[in-house]
């Protein structure tokens, strides 16, 4: 990390774009070191959990360095940039660093147990700035007598918690980058503890490549690569007595799994489809899934979207089936309030919405997404045409933002645009309705006493049976079925 040593630079940390967001993927830079930036200048696009966010510089300056690279995870509150500012209010202190091992290179005696008051510490989550000495517990094993082939070593000083390189004439195998001091342990994110813990790879071996010492995923995988041996490696009792003292005594890392890359692709879960993933679970083992199915006559709103494109309140709008199909929902929630709610389950409360944020299911080349149309039960059928055109823009151009997915009380997933008949959706997680569309097709359908080819879907419901039961699921559903069949009710019921 960049000593600040000039009053004038001044860093840009990772914001919080969302509510309640940890961290962002960096997708692109816009400005490069030397590059002059203005107040509210965008210089990069992030991608959050939620969706792709643009972020502006907040002052005037030259860039002086950019902190990571494309395609990197950064936490929120971390200095993304530097920007030399004229004028500018103080830099951050200088920052106590430590320079790494060497091979061969013995430890210099170092002060572990002091704290640094005046230096800013690296804080991670679960993690605070220390204020005092640190203790620690003695290492397993740490007064061992030598052995009978080893003369006596001189006693060592410990680098957070771990044995600094004996002094020695024959040269010693490379060290891993010792943490930052004053640290009990090194500092690496709970995901990363969990994959080391899982791979059994101690932390302590670990070399971090991160920021202020910070132990990646990519070190976790580089240290257990390193650790799987070679089809010539030695015996494994002499490798162990060649390996350096910290390491011995210590479980071996779990091999990683081989696969080959002609034949698959590994792709990292992150960005939204990780958020998309965690949720769709929460909310499949959370709420009690109930979903029911009816299949209906919808030519006459298959008429009516025709007749409605020559409307001249309609030019320049988006005018399909989706806008009729959404306004009948709207309509049916009108009729069944009591649709349009989520499960309080702290409070033990059923929480009523007396609004409609329409939520639809969007897919979109970095996952699906579920932005909502606020207040979209007050607004008129031009008025919803409108916003559902501008939903399905911005979605597809990946500029949605979180705001805009935030709030939602019932969805609608459109799976017929895929072909498909129908399927069984899974609710979005705090809301209690979701409506599938399948696929509109001709049919044979009985239509005043003859078979005749009809336009003809399947609507499929799920709702949470904690808060709907099956009456009121099938109320609403039937009231979507009879508007669709008949969309002159769109009149008589609103």
């Amino acid at each position: 990390m960049t000593t600040m040593t000039d009053a004038s630079v001044r860093e840009f940390k990772m914001p919080d774009v969302g509510e309640g967001l940890t961290e962002a993927e960096i997708l692109k830079w816009y400005v490069q070191p030397g590059d002059t930036v203005t107040d509210g200048q965008v210089v990069c696009e992030v991608e959050t959990a939620k969706a792709a966010v643009e972020l502006p510089i907040p002052y005037d300056g030259v860039v002086r360095e950019l902190r990571f690279p494309e395609g990197t995870t950064v936490d929120v509150g971390t200095a993304i940039i530097t920007v030399a500012v004229a004028g500018g209010a103080p830099a951050a202190e200088p920052q106590q660093t430590e320079a790494p091992a060497r091979a061969g290179a013995a430890a210099e005696p170092q002060q572990a147990e002091e704290p640094k008051p005046e230096g800013r510490q690296p804080v991670l989550v679960g993690y605070g700035v220390s204020t005092s000495a640190t203790k620690r517990r003695p290492r397993k094993g740490a007064e061992a007598a030598p052995r009978a082939d080893q003369a006596p070593a001189a006693p060592q000083p410990e680098l957070n918690g771990r044995a600094a390189a004996p002094q020695a004439t024959a040269p010693a195998p490379a060290a891993p980058v010792p943490a930052p001091a004053g640290k009990d342990r090194p500092l690496a994110k709970p995901p990363v503890r969990k994959l080391a813990k899982d791979l059994g790879v101690d932390l302590t071996t670990v070399v971090p490549s991160g920021p202020d010492g910070v132990i990646t995923r990519e070190d976790v995988h580089a240290a257990v690569r390193a650790a799987v041996p070679a089809p010539e490696a030695p015996a494994a009792e002499p490798a162990l007595a060649q390996a350096p003292a910290a390491e011995r005594g210590r479980p071996a890392p779990a091999p990683v799994a081989a696969y080959d890359a002609a034949r698959e692709t590994r792709i990292p879960v992150k960005g939204v489809r990780k958020a998309t993933a965690a949720a769709m679970v929460g909310s499949a083992f959370t709420a009690p899934h109930v979903t029911e199915f009816v299949t209906v006559d919808v030519t006459r709103t298959m008429k009516l979207v025709e007749e409605l494109k020559q409307d001249k309140e309609f030019t320049g709008l988006r005018v399909n089936p989706l806008l009729l199909i959404a306004k009948a929902l709207l309509v049916a929630v009108k009729r069944n309030p009591d649709i349009n709610a989520s499960w309080d389950e702290a409070n033990q409360e059923i929480v009523l919405k007396h609004y409609v944020n329409l939520g639809i299911a969007a897919a979109t080349p970095r996952g699906l997404i579920v932005p909502n149309i606020k207040d979209a039960h007050a607004k008129t059928l031009p008025q919803l045409a409108e916003s559902l055109g501008e939903l399905v823009a911005t979605a597809r151009e990946g500029k949605t933002s979180p705001a805009a997915m935030q709030g939602g009380t019932v969805t609608i997933t459109n799976v017929g645009v895929f072909g498909v008949d129908t399927g069984t959706p899974i609710l979005n997680p705090g809301e209690s309705a979701i409506l599938a569309i399948g696929a509109i097709k001709l049919q044979p359908w009985v239509h005043k006493g003859k078979v005749k080819p009809r336009q003809v879907t399947t609507l499929a419901l799920s709702f949470d049976h904690r808060l709907v039961d099956g009456e009121l699921g099938s109320k609403v559903l039937a009231d979507v079925a009879a508007i669709l069949e008949q969309p002159k009710r769109l009149i008589t019921w609103a």
